[in-house]
């Protein structure tokens, strides 16, 4: 995510595709590591079951890491722009809610990367949940708390 004035132009010219898998990354407001606490980030994870119970995307595997979250999705209705829209602001309205603080929580954007049918999802995935080892935060992946992945 770049934090210039130009980030939105990312976005330019792209679009969307329903059926087609994508990685998305969404990092917290000047990088805020609020999601050590991990009740806080199952809030995150409640709006990606959200999500995924209106249809709109089944989530193949995530992880929420302090400061931001990765999320490999199938996109089914309506486009990525409002998906991660809805996801943001309603974790927002929760988190602040919870935490009795109206603060920023997200930056703006996100980053997306559309994944060929030709690449391995499982490859993905792996490296995805594999966040929390690769930044020293726990040694095994079931010592984290906030990762889940379809095949597991």
């Amino acid at each position: 995510m770049s934090n210039t004035p130009q980030a939105h132009r990312l976005r330019i010219g792209r679009r969307s595709e329903p059926g087609r898998v994508y990685l998305l990354t969404a990092v917290t407001y000047e990088r805020q590591p609020i999601f050590q606490d991990w009740r806080i980030g199952r809030m995150v994870v409640n709006e990606f079951r959200r999500a995924q119970e209106a249809g709109n995307a089944t989530s193949i595997a995530w992880v929420i890491m302090p400061d931001h979250f990765h999320w490999l999705v199938e996109l089914h209705n309506g486009d990525l722009p409002k998906l991660m829209q809805a996801t943001k602001a309603r974790s927002a309205r929760a988190i602040n809610l919870k935490r009795g603080q109206p603060e920023r929580l997200w930056q703006k954007g996100y980053f997306d990367r559309a994944l060929r049918w030709e690449e391995d999802l499982k490859v993905a995935a792996r490296y995805i949940i594999a966040n929390p080892i690769r930044a020293g935060l726990v040694d095994h992946i079931g010592e984290y708390p906030l990762w889940d992945a379809i095949w597991i």
